[in-house]
């Protein structure tokens, strides 16, 4: 296996594969056949989450998912999202077949499972640690794979966001919100908004506001230690704060948050040919 830079050591064999599928089974359930077939000749265990296991009908074991040396995606680039923070903290990495209409995070496509699976259980793969961002507001403390929005309450009202980097302030927007991205998210909201695109190796975060009232509020990339407070300074509307798109809580009036770079990282797999210019070209240019 080849080593780059933000690559992890790996054993050479893979034994142990956790499955996350696609959030419909008759979408995924031929595909699931066939990697239960390479991994039978391959002699590979599978290890279901309860979830996977009640979806597909399948009967117990006795194997945890978050001992897995690897865990395998079929599915898109929300089902990735959703494994890669499932295992946050376990050191399983996590590897796409890509069965959705983007796959960006996806090492290969879906004709290619045999080959790719094949070449992934025999330790042909490569991975990349990826910055995870940290919430933190009214005592609760939230992580992030993709991206952090705060974004009006009230559909259709503008709202005002005061904002800060490493305890300065930098005054205060007029906007429909604003998104922090860690790298593995510049590619998704933040790079529809017009945001800046974070290669993977970066140890940044990019905040990007969503239609400012404004000819000043560019997006700005911030490296880990300087982080960033986003203060509600509307007097009647309250926002919402979504991580990785599901809402986790509110800032009413005059409320503030802070968003850093945390210590944990996000295991994202890949073949060594598969290289972020190599998905960015292949996703986004052609």
């Amino acid at each position: 296996m080849s080593s780059n830079a933000g690559s992890k050591t790996q054993p050479a064999e893979v034994r142990r594969v956790a499955v996350v599928t696609h959030g419909r089974p008759e979408r995924i359930g031929r595909a699931l056949e066939r990697l239960q077939r390479v991994a039978g000749e391959r002699g590979v265990e599978l290890l279901y989450p309860d979830e996977e296991r009640e979806k597909h009908g399948l009967g117990a074991d006795d194997g945890e998912p978050a001992d897995a040396d690897l865990a395998v995606v079929l599915g898109g680039d929300g089902t990735m999202l959703r494994a890669l923070r499932r295992f946050l903290g376990t050191g399983v990495p996590v590897i796409g077949v890509n069965f959705g209409r983007v796959g960006f995070l996806a090492a290969f496509e879906e004709e290619a499972l045999e080959e790719g699976v094949g070449r992934v259980f025999s330790g042909d793969y490569d991975v990349v640690e990826l910055p995870v961002l940290e919430v933190e507001a009214s005592g609760g403390r939230w992580r992030a794979v993709n991206d952090v929005v705060i974004t009006s309450s009230s559909l259709g009202r503008m709202i005002e966001l005061g904002w800060a980097i490493a305890g300065e302030d930098l005054g205060v927007v007029s906007c429909d919100g604003m998104i922090c991205s860690a790298p593995s998210g510049s590619t998704a909201y933040n790079l529809s908004n017009g945001g800046p695109v974070l290669v993977r190796g970066l140890d940044a975060m990019a905040i990007t506001f969503i239609a400012p009232h404004s000819l000043d509020a560019r997006p700005l990339v911030v490296p880990r230690g300087a982080e960033l407070t986003v203060r509600n300074a509307t007097p009647d509307v309250g926002a919402a704060v979504l991580a990785d798109g599901h809402r986790t809580g509110d800032l009413e009036p005059e409320q503030a948050l802070s968003i850093r770079l945390g210590e944990q990282r996000s295991l994202l797999a890949t073949l060594p040919e598969t290289t972020f210019f190599r998905r960015y070209r292949e996703t986004f240019t052609s």
